[in-house]
């Protein structure tokens, strides 16, 4: 399983979030730190805010924070909440969907995937991160 480059700058978002708790983080900071484009870097802010894992204040001197306990998010949540397909396989589309036996091992390949992602939360990772100052160019 791949997972796609907007979930990666989610992780990468809230991980920095997490790494640095109560301290209020900004479109333009994380975008640098990341080496995320800052329009990616807003979009994804703006998606996990309407997710409810972000909380963002506007304005000068606004940005973001963690919604809620680093603790309370799993990793397996913001992938649900980012990938816009799960599926390993486009059964649907394939002649043999109705007899295949691929089917059901894929679906509990994807479900033993999320399983293990809902093992691990963001404060446990966190823990393990040191956020650097800057991208180099």
């Amino acid at each position: 399983m791949r997972l796609t480059r907007h979930t990666d700058y989610a992780l990468r978002i809230l991980l920095q979030a997490a790494a640095q708790p109560g301290q209020r983080q900004s479109i333009a900071s994380v975008a640098q730190t990341q080496g995320i484009a800052r329009n990616h870097a807003m979009k994804v802010v703006n998606e996990l805010a309407t997710a409810g894992l972000l909380a963002t204040v506007r304005g000068r001197g606004g940005g973001f924070t963690l919604a809620r306990p680093a603790a309370d998010i799993t990793v397996g949540q913001v992938v649900r909440i980012t990938e816009p397909d799960l599926r390993p396989a486009d059964c649907d589309n394939c002649a043999l969907a109705e007899s295949c036996g691929l089917k059901s091992m894929m679906h509990d390949a994807m479900r033993a995937f999320l399983a293990e992602l809902d093992q691990h939360t963001l404060e446990t990772a966190a823990a393990g991160t040191r956020v650097p100052l800057a991208v180099p160019a």
